[in-house]
């Protein structure tokens, strides 16, 4: 045996060139891994405290008891997609066949991802409104596309339509939007969604619209999803989430509601990532959502929540921007500290107990605006523990 085919004393791992060089850990694990650490009230991470309905839980047990406990239909159980559906057509008034154009995913993120996988070409460019979630422009990067950014106008995070309309170009593919907006708490409006859809008319953009949050707008105003919209519903993916609707993120189920031939791209893709999604969750859920009070009473329940936290802090020296939706508040610090941001959430973390998101983080580059985000999804209990501890700032 030659000394070059001996053996090495420690196997080396094989190095490989990254898909997505420029990605770490998400700010969300950060910050949360930190509030842990410190025992820190964590209004960061957007997820709940409390617990979902106990007639879903029953529901969900009863499904497994039942024996739905096999494979689901690869585009997700049929009572399901059906109920989908008809909550769709009640909401907002177009109806979506449940057989080839709702298909049920693992989670929302998993339900973005596959719609720009199947729509996004390399050399393709997708529009991304800034700031936004952080899957976006990974999913474009792993499809191949370019991320053309258009930034929000600050701080009343409004679409700047004129720089969106410079921005499409002969090389767009996809224009993502969302609505009610993570992290900004804003919502679109039915003339935003008629600007929409005249400047893409005459265009082959598709759509992408994240609404997750769309149960959760306050103040009497309607949801305006692009389902309402017939020409923007023809060449969209209209995305949903179950966690956020039923107080359940760790479950991981949404959907996309997308018109037959961009369902049928979609779930291409859907087939071979996750192939289908938990059976008795599902018939849970299908159950569940034949009863329309819990969404219906959804927005008055996090207004409430909005409410207490924003009466809370309107003792302390943070400025409350406007909410209209989401369960998430955003505040200007710059009368408390003029750090940049992730340096101001690590302090307010470390150092005062509360955890926060800085809006910076929701940018490809890091733009400092002086601005973070809370969760209110808590018990009143964990907001008024925060409270507490802000006012003192």
């Amino acid at each position: 045996m030659t000394a070059s085919a001996a053996t090495p004393a420690t196997p080396a791992t094989p190095s490989f060139p990254s898909r997505l060089p420029n990605v770490g850990t998400t700010i969300f694990t950060v910050m949360s891994a930190l509030a842990a650490k410190t025992g820190a009230v964590n209004l960061g991470q957007g997820f709940p405290d409390f617990d979902c309905d106990a007639a879903l839980l029953d529901a969900v047990s009863k499904a497994m008891r039942d024996g739905h406990n096999q494979y689901a239909p690869m585009a997700g159980a049929q009572p399901l997609r059906h109920a989908i559906s008809k909550k769709i057509a009640a909401c907002y008034g177009r109806t979506y066949d449940p057989d080839t154009e709702i298909t049920v995913t693992a989670g929302a993120t998993e339900a973005l991802t596959n719609a720009i996988l199947c729509s996004v070409s390399p050399g393709d460019e997708v529009i991304v409104l800034e700031p936004c979630y952080d899957s976006y422009v990974p999913a474009i990067e792993l499809a191949g596309g370019t991320a053309v950014t258009v930034s929000l106008n600050v701080p009343e995070y409004s679409i700047p339509f004129d720089k969106l309309a410079a921005a499409i170009g002969p090389r767009t593919r996809l224009l993502i939007i969302n609505t009610p907006h993570n992290p900004t708490g804003r919502i679109l409006h039915g003339d935003d969604m008629r600007r929409l859809a005249e400047m893409l008319r005459g265009t082959d953009v598709l759509v992408l619209s994240d609404e997750v949050y769309e149960h959760m707008v306050f103040d009497g105003v309607a949801h305006e999803s692009v389902a309402r919209h017939p020409e923007l519903a023809a060449r969209s993916f209209v995305v949903s989430s179950f966690g956020k609707t039923y107080h359940t993120t760790g479950w991981k189920i949404g959907y996309v509601a997308a018109p037959a031939p961009l369902s049928a791209e979609l779930r291409k893709v859907h087939q071979f990532n996750t192939f289908s999604v938990n059976t008795p969750m599902q018939i849970g859920l299908a159950q569940h959502l034949g009863n329309p009070a819990p969404y219906r009473d959804l927005p008055a329940f996090y207004a409430r929540k909005r409410d207490h936290f924003r009466t809370g802090l309107a003792a302390s020296r943070f400025k409350l921007l406007p909410c209209e939706g989401t369960y998430f508040q955003c505040v200007d610090y710059s009368a408390i500290s003029s750090m940049p941001e992730a340096e101001f959430a690590q302090w307010l973390t470390t150092e005062h107990g509360v955890a926060a998101i800085p809006v910076s983080a929701f940018y490809r580059e890091p733009r400092d605006s002086g601005i973070v985000r809370f969760c209110f999804a808590k018990r009143e209990e964990t907001l008024d523990a925060a409270i507490a501890k802000l006012v003192r700032l």
